[in-house]
């Protein structure tokens, strides 16, 4: 394992927020990852376990313990046939895009539309991870994780992972380390039925219906770059943790409030606000609405330090010189002014650290 000694964590977050850590080490093996995460718990000191730093906004004062770097590597395929799929174990540090893009080219569909993505592999299960009608909870078999309370490796199952919209049974603790992840894809040229209505336009298909998985993934990169949801590093709308609020999940009674208030604020003329019915009789709606309607348009706190994108109002970015405080300040900002005109609480989907939204 290799050790760092005040390393800036900025450079390892998609915020690019974040002092020094204390001590950073690179776990390139999977037993590398275990000894490390044992060693931290046995000195009872403070672990940060960071993969690709996508959904992290870290301290500005940096991390006082040790900070694990997930830097293991390896996409195995462990069975492949037209029955059963492809069964394909990926290491928990791996890139996520770079495997959506061979599951493309290998012909293994149900990760298409989770393209261009940041991160790594290992995250996607902590947070249910999806757009554009696809989530992961769809695909992974099994999680393989490090437990730390009961100090040995599990094996658990999609059903053990309590997957819901945007959670999972790993997320909002720190007891798991996931290791590695396995996902059941399907065999084929064709992606899974595309569900988003704009997609479905873009590629000129109706919803519901296949298209060749290249196209399918070359049509979502668009939209996510329309979006600023692609790393570039030249573009600050991507300097982000993506969405930064998760769309609100209502029951029926506060989406009826929630449509009284809009016509209050906006005018009875106005359409209502977007409605997606969602198990258990509750409705889902959009933060983005939401935020625009609650007067936060794009580009809302420019010119910086921190502003919403100029391309997509769920995006908190960094213009360059923004500290976590910024971040977190506007992020604030945004969730105050919709509740105070809706009636909503939106929920952050990053992970805050030493700041309190």
């Amino acid at each position: 394992m290799r050790e760092l000694s005040g390393e800036p964590l900025a450079g390892h977050t998609t915020m690019r927020v974040g002092g020094p850590a204390a001590r950073m080490v690179v776990a390139e093996t999977t037993d590398e990852l275990v000894d490390a995460v044992r060693e931290v718990d046995d000195a009872d000191e403070p672990l940060l376990v960071l993969g690709g730093g996508s959904n992290l906004v870290l301290p500005d004062a940096g991390f006082p313990g040790t900070v694990v770097l997930v830097a293991t590597r390896g996409v195995v395929v462990d069975s492949s046939d037209s029955c059963g799929g492809a069964t394909v174990v990926v290491a928990a540090g791996e890139p996520w895009d770079p495997f959506v893009e061979r599951a493309v080219a290998e012909g293994w569909s149900g990760v298409e539309a989770l393209s261009g993505i940041p991160g790594s592999s290992g995250a996607t299960p902590i947070q249910n991870v999806g757009a554009y009608g696809q989530e992961v909870a769809q695909t992974i078999a099994r999680v393989r994780v490090w437990d730390r309370l009961e100090e040995r490796v599990r094996t658990m199952t999609s059903l053990d992972c309590r997957f819901t919209y945007r959670h999972s049974l790993f997320k909002g603790t720190d007891r798991y380390v996931v290791l590695d992840v396995m996902f059941q894809l399907v065999l084929g040229d064709l992606s899974q039925p595309v569900r988003y209505a704009d997609l479905a336009n873009q590629l000129g298909v109706a919803v519901g219906e296949r298209v060749p998985l290249g196209d399918a993934r070359e049509a979502v990169l668009v939209q996510r770059r329309r979006r600023g949801m692609v790393l570039d590093e030249a573009d600050h709308d991507t300097w982000s943790c993506g969405s930064f609020f998760t769309n609100p999940l209502l029951s029926e009674a506060e989406f009826a409030d929630l449509e009284a208030r809009v016509g209050d604020r906006l005018g009875a003329d106005v359409p209502g606000p977007p409605r997606f019915p969602e198990p258990g009789g509750r409705v889902k709606t959009s933060a983005a609405w939401l935020i625009e309607r609650a007067g936060f348009g794009k580009g809302f706190g420019m010119p910086g330090p921190a502003a919403l994108s100029t391309k997509h109002t769920l995006a908190v970015t960094n213009r360059g010189d923004a500290r976590a405080a910024d971040v977190v300040a506007l992020a604030r900002t945004v969730r105050d002014g919709v509740r105070e005109a809706f009636g909503v609480t939106l929920v952050n989907e990053p992970v805050i650290l030493g700041e309190t939204l």
